[in-house]
């Protein structure tokens, strides 16, 4: 059986807890967890509207992505895939991620993934996301996820074929480099933005199929009840929902992570700094 993957690194030194856990949960659905998160909306408000009068002009997308980029670079282990019960090392950051074909909430979508180098800045993730979004937006621009999906289900049947055998392929490590590249299902993070169409924060499920570990789920914003100096206050929120596979990392390093997530959008200006140099300011 072929053990290289071009999408990963197999990991063999990992704990008992990992190979067992592999075993018995041998599905990514198996090991779902979830949690939502609340992010304060007051700091990234307040930077976000500070670089705008500079004449920056930056999303909460941004500041979350940039914030996940930078806790990628400090705990790798987030970007770990589990496949037919083994456990890899992703070779790039990448999200997928749903886009309205004319930013009509009634209209066309498609999905493809993005890719970003460890070391982005804000700004570099910035212009990423902005290429991103206008590339899929144009009604008239087909990417080739779509060329693909159009393909497969040109003929009768052949998509239920063609599924099944990718999946094949992909369990024994015989998937093409082509179709991992073409799939939004093999990435790090399946994020779906439903504040961008009015929608509450949900859970969104992995998949199976493919070797998405991470999905991120943004919300509209709503008031959270917060505790301070004895007294109950209403703090506004943007709600993150969140669900890991449980078997690509443990759970303190997996709070560690997110803990350190948090705190960069609590301090969005850390985020123009590259990964190596934030330790020390957050």
């Amino acid at each position: 059986m072929a053990m290289g993957r071009p999408d990963g690194k197999r990991l063999k030194n990992l704990g008992v807890e990992y190979l067992v856990g592999a075993h018995v949960m041998a599905e990514r659905t198996d090991a779902m967890n979830m949690i939502t998160i609340d992010l304060p909306e007051a700091p990234m408000k307040e930077y976000l509207n500070k670089k705008r009068k500079e004449g920056k002009r930056y999303s909460h997308l941004t500041l979350i992505l940039t914030a996940m980029v930078h806790a990628f670079a400090e705990y790798p282990q987030l970007n770990r895939f589990v496949v037919n019960k083994r456990i890899y090392a992703r070779n790039e950051i990448s999200v997928g991620m749903v886009v309205l074909k004319g930013g009509k909430i009634d209209g066309a979508s498609t999905v493809s993934k993005m890719k970003f180098p460890p070391d982005a800045t804000l700004d570099q993730v910035n212009d990423i996301i902005d290429s991103y979004i206008k590339t899929n937006r144009s009604d008239d621009q087909v990417n080739s996820t779509d060329k693909l999906a159009n393909f497969l289900c040109s003929v009768p049947g052949l998509l239920r074929v063609a599924a099944n055998f990718v999946k094949w392929l992909d369990k024994h490590n015989w998937c093409p480099k082509a179709i991992i590249e073409a799939s939004p299902f093999h990435c790090s993070i399946m994020l779906t933005d439903l504040a961008s169409i009015k929608t509450n924060s949900i859970h969104h499920h992995i998949y199976n199929f493919g070797t998405v570990s991470i999905s991120l789920a943004m919300g509209n914003l709503r008031e959270v009840p917060v505790r301070k100096k004895g007294e109950v206050t209403f703090e506004r929120c943007l709600p993150l929902g969140i669900v890991t596979d449980d078997r690509i990392v443990s759970g303190n390093i997996l709070g560690l992570a997110f803990r350190r997530f948090e705190k960069f959008l609590e301090h969005p200006e850390v985020l123009e700094l590259p990964p190596e140099k934030i330790i020390t300011e957050v």
